[in-house]
């Protein structure tokens, strides 16, 4: 298994932990599948669950969380949720990645940096908090990913 399968893999147990650990008390994961960070998720949208299940990150891993349809986070077709998330919060790093990567145009400042970025959503639909797409549930913060706080 590649490193960054590895990493999927235990990331994806620890949302789904999580879920489990704090669903009682409010707490609802929401997954919004993306192909704009190094196509990294061709498929139709009825192939990610399997796609989940058997490839990346395989292992049998079935989400306990509600996944969305796949759709743009990014540019000129941004889902409108993502456009009120970016508005809200400031970016978690000025770096916006390399562009033979990126998929969408035009790029901005308050764009999503790559799959995985996180967004804290208070029961009130008022955005709380945002983080780098590295930061782990369970293991603490990357180096650079302090949460930036919204407005």
């Amino acid at each position: 298994m590649t490193e960054e399968a590895h990493r999927l893999l235990a990331f994806a147990a620890e949302l789904n932990a999580l879920q489990e650990e704090l669903g009682p008390f409010g707490l609802v994961i929401l997954g919004f599948p993306c192909n704009q960070f190094g196509k990294q998720e061709p498929g139709e949208n009825s192939e990610i669950l399997p796609s989940l299940k058997y490839v990346r990150p395989g292992g049998g891993f079935v989400p306990n969380f509600q996944l969305f349809e796949k759709g743009d986070v990014n540019g000129e077709k941004e889902q409108k949720f993502y456009t009120f998330l970016k508005n809200s919060c400031p970016p978690t790093t000025e770096l916006l990645g390399s562009p033979d990567r990126l998929f969408w145009e035009p790029m901005k400042i308050h764009d999503i940096r790559w799959n995985f970025e996180k967004f804290l959503v208070g029961p009130d639909g008022i955005p709380v908090m945002r983080w780098y797409h590295r930061t782990t549930v369970n293991n603490g913060p990357h180096k650079s990913s302090t949460p930036s706080q919204c407005s």
